[in-house]
């Protein structure tokens, strides 16, 4: 059945409509209903009301709805506080995050981490709740503004009678006089309270601050352009936070950006004794006054990508870090957060020997960050086909990394030569000679090959053995997006200004035979319109209590 929507003043309304988008006249089916009128965007039909709605419809529908943009930013604050329980994957760099959440929370960190909440805010899950609001706050901002505009932006200033009498601020009584020269003397004192008048004949509407109903709708563009920004940080180079170790006297690439750091050199201060505050004194705890990184940020001019070149850099600043005073280079910012001063290897250059003879094919230069992937010794070839800085066996019996630290450093080699089978012989090494016992360096060559029995690489003496002497760990961050998120948050300011300390508010007014109606309407304070309405009255010599204004109900 087709609901008749057409007003008695010939008016063809859409489906949906409340009041009667010409004159006002409530289309309802009590039309004696003294009921106050339901104003909230002006009776105007919205798609999320449309009759028979399509699938399209039915999407729209959904995102419309406050309601599920309720239950929406609900599980997304639930997400996000789930998220900030233990530390994000993201964050840092030199741990395994399959035992690290298992070896420093017990089970409920394992759980934690196969659920997948260790990086909570790169999840496909959260993510799509981040769309899906912005998608809300975009659909419902139209659903509700664009009819909302179209009816504020043609107001038909003759009102139905009982558009007036069901607004909640009414007047009805007697003027003496002309009916247009009533209103005509009524323009005036409107304007002085600083309402924008129109008139048709004996109608008169007056209007101020009608921007302020638009405060919801800029608090929502303010949150897509917040949502948009914080969607944009997981783009490479806009968003990065992670800590990094900078060993002293190396240059070190910031990933996902040009730029390299050099740890020049680290210097670190302990309290004295004397110094120390009671807390700490007698209890043998050494406690650090100040450490300090001087840096050398360099940015790549040339090579950059290319790992078969060396990169070309520029020095572009020079700053010693401290504690809440980092390094600023054009939105990049490196804090200094911590250090290690356990000596750990550089570089060592070990010798490849022949066990039976003795005899040694040459040395070379084994760097632990960045090794040369092939060397020649004599008749034999060295290609690097793993390396573990931090070596380990998972449950598996698989050699893993378990940070990337040169903790317990591991070089796999494909070994190929005289005497070798033709597709080459596996060997592993461990620079260091703790390690070669600790994991049992003989046997696990055993079983890749039997190589040991042949050729063995050793390191002769320390003068082959560089030493990294201390290393600054720096918490890096670039957050390019964050303008963006600043500038979101400035436009919800702005609306919530808009929206909190202005009213729109109406009034309508008619005289028919000598008898004066008019209606008021605000979006908020009634008492303040109530009152207006009774000072412009008396302003035209119709005394009449506020109070008496009031048509009842609670509706705003």
């Amino acid at each position: 059945m087709i609901k008749n929507t057409k007003c008695e003043c010939g008016h063809q309304n859409r489906v949906g409509t409340v009041l009667c988008e010409a004159c006002g006249k409530p289309l309802d089916e009590h039309a004696d209903s003294k009921e106050l009128l339901e104003m909230r965007y002006d009776g105007v039909a919205r798609r999320s009301q449309r009759a028979n709605p399509n699938f399209i419809d039915k999407i729209w529908n959904f995102f419309s709805s406050v309601k599920v943009a309720i239950y929406l930013i609900i599980f997304t604050l639930i997400g996000a506080i789930f998220g900030t329980i233990f530390e994000q994957e993201s964050n840092f760099v030199s741990f395994d995050p399959s035992t690290f959440y298992k070896d420093k929370y017990g089970t409920i960190g394992d759980i934690y981490y196969k659920l997948g909440l260790s990086h909570t805010y790169e999840s496909w899950w959260f993510v799509l709740l981040l769309v899906m609001i912005g998608a809300s706050l975009v659909i419902c901002s139209l659903d509700r503004v664009l009819p909302l505009y179209k009816a504020l932006s043609k107001q038909k200033i003759r009102k139905h009678m009982q558009f007036l009498t069901r607004q909640k601020v009414v007047y009805q009584g007697p003027v003496e006089g002309n009916g247009e020269e009533w209103v005509q003397q009524a323009v005036k004192p409107l304007k002085k309270k600083g309402y924008r008048v129109h008139t048709d004949g004996s109608a008169l509407l007056a209007e101020k601050q009608r921007f302020s109903r638009w405060g919801p709708y800029v608090i929502h563009i303010g949150l897509i352009v917040f949502l948009l920004a914080v969607l944009f940080r997981g783009l490479p180079g806009l968003h990065l936070d992670k800590h990094y170790w900078f060993p002293e006297g190396e240059i070190t690439k910031i990933p996902d950006t040009n730029l390299y750091l050099k740890n020049d050199k680290f210097t670190v201060e302990y309290y004295t004794e004397e110094e120390m505050s009671d807390d700490f004194r007698g209890t043998g705890k050494i406690v650090p006054k100040l450490f300090e990184t001087k840096a050398i940020l360099y940015e790549c001019t040339a090579d950059c990508g290319d790992p078969s070149k060396e990169p070309k850099l520029k020095e572009v600043q020079q700053h010693a870090i401290r504690v809440n005073d980092p390094l600023n280079y054009k939105g990049f910012k490196a804090y200094q957060f911590d250090f290690d001063l356990t000596p750990k290897l550089r570089s060592v250059q070990p010798v490849l020997v022949n066990v039976e003879t003795g005899e040694q094919y040459g040395k070379f230069k084994l760097d632990m960050t960045n090794p040369q992937q092939n060397f020649t010794l004599g008749p034999y070839t060295l290609e690097l086909k793993n390396k573990f800085m931090d070596f380990a066996l998972n449950d598996q019996g698989q050699p893993i990394s378990k940070s990337k630290d040169p903790n317990a450093p591991a070089f796999l080699f494909l070994v190929k030569g005289p005497d070798l089978p033709e597709k080459g012989s596996q060997y592993i090494y461990f620079p260091k000679q703790i390690d070669k016992e600790r994991f049992q360096q003989d046997a696990i060559n055993e079983k890749l090959g039997g190589l040991q029995n042949k050729l063995q690489l050793d390191v002769i003496g320390m003068e082959d053995v560089d030493f990294i002497e201390s290393s600054s760990y720096l918490n890096i961050r670039i957050d390019r997006a964050m303008p963006y998120v600043w500038t979101g948050l400035g436009i919800v300011m702005l609306g919530l200004v808009m929206g909190f300390y202005w009213q729109h508010r109406r009034i309508w007014l008619r005289i028919d035979d000598g008898v004066l109606t008019v209606g008021g309407h605000t979006s908020k304070n009634w008492f303040g319109l109530r009152r207006e309405v009774a000072s412009f009255l008396k302003m035209m010599n119709v005394e009449v209590d506020e109070k008496q204004l009031d048509n009842g109900g609670n509706r705003s």
